[in-house]
């Protein structure tokens, strides 16, 4: 047999090793990117009905089906398209979302999955009282498992430099009213208002696309006085209310973030245990929590 026909079978070989592994990895992105995927818990953010550590089964069929958004274990985005939608976030659900950026950025340099308690839906006005979240007037049901760090509670006109939106006066505890925006609402745009708008407006366009020139306001080159909002928005809380970086902080999550709810948790233990210490991270598992319904 020559060199070249011994040579042949096994490039034969390789290519169906190529084809088939291949195969399998495409109908993995495919799988992980629209349907199914499994995410980690890194803050405590969501306790006691999400702990840090606890690992989640994400239903992305929750609410519609979507191509993949981006490259499995990397920062790497892609263009996406809604397939088909069959529904929306609703009050009281626990949603998972790619985080939109802090309060100031147009966009985050990261892809992150977060996970946080829908409270309001676009058109939808929010107001918490002395912790208390009240939504349309009405106060919000608590979660089972609602945690409360804090003793204290800020008083209203005590205000946190860093809440949303930028110059509100508001404060954690004490927060609103405030609009969460819905598809086609105008916005009237002024001098005294832009800043508080600024950034979501940039968000939408995807690059910074407001501009303040002689006191004027312009939007993509064009001055005006209004914005007609491009997305459904939603309010995002933790079920941790005094440990949570959520909605108060950094803004509205836009209807196109959201990916999904979580199903169940199928693995957990205490993430803060270091590998270094195998025995005790081990002794951490929490098997109560394996196959843990979420919601």
């Amino acid at each position: 047999m020559s060199k070249n026909e011994k040579k042949a079978p096994l490039k034969g070989k390789l290519k169906g090793y190529i084809k088939e592994y291949g195969l399998m990895a495409i109908i993995l992105f495919l799988v992980t990117g629209s349907l199914i995927q499994g995410s980690l818990v890194p803050t405590g953010s969501m306790e006691n009905t999400i702990m840090t550590g606890d690992r989640l089964i994400i239903n992305k069929l929750a609410y519609d089906l979507t191509t993949p958004r981006y490259i499995p274990f990397t920062d790497i985005a892609l263009p996406h398209v809604r397939l088909l939608k069959w529904g929306n976030p609703k009050k009281g659900d626990i949603v998972v979302f790619i985080f939109p950026g802090y309060r100031d950025e147009i966009k985050y340099d990261k892809i992150e999955s977060w996970v946080k308690r829908c409270v309001a839906e676009p058109g939808d006005t929010l107001q918490v009282i002395n912790k208390v979240v009240f939504v349309n007037g009405k106060k919000l049901p608590i979660p089972h498992y609602v945690k409360y760090e804090s003793g204290g509670i800020k008083p209203a006109g005590v205000t946190e430099d860093d809440i949303f939106p930028k110059g509100s006066g508001y404060n954690s505890d004490n927060y609103g009213p405030i609009v969460v925006p819905k598809k086609d609402d105008v916005l009237s745009l002024s001098m005294d208002n832009i800043e508080r708008w600024k950034t979501f407006i940039d968000r939408e366009y995807g690059r910074e696309a407001v501009e303040i020139k002689n006191n004027k306001i312009f939007i993509d080159g064009k001055e005006t006085d209004n914005y007609k909002v491009k997305d459904d928005y939603y309010f995002m809380m933790g079920d941790n209310r005094d440990y949570s970086l959520d909605c108060r902080y950094w803004g509205f999550v836009p209807r196109r973030n959201v990916i999904g709810k979580p199903l169940f948790v199928y693995f957990s233990w205490n993430s803060d245990i270091p590998f270094s210490q195998p025995v005790e991270l081990l002794k951490s598992v929490r098997l109560e929590r394996l196959c843990k319904i979420v919601h």
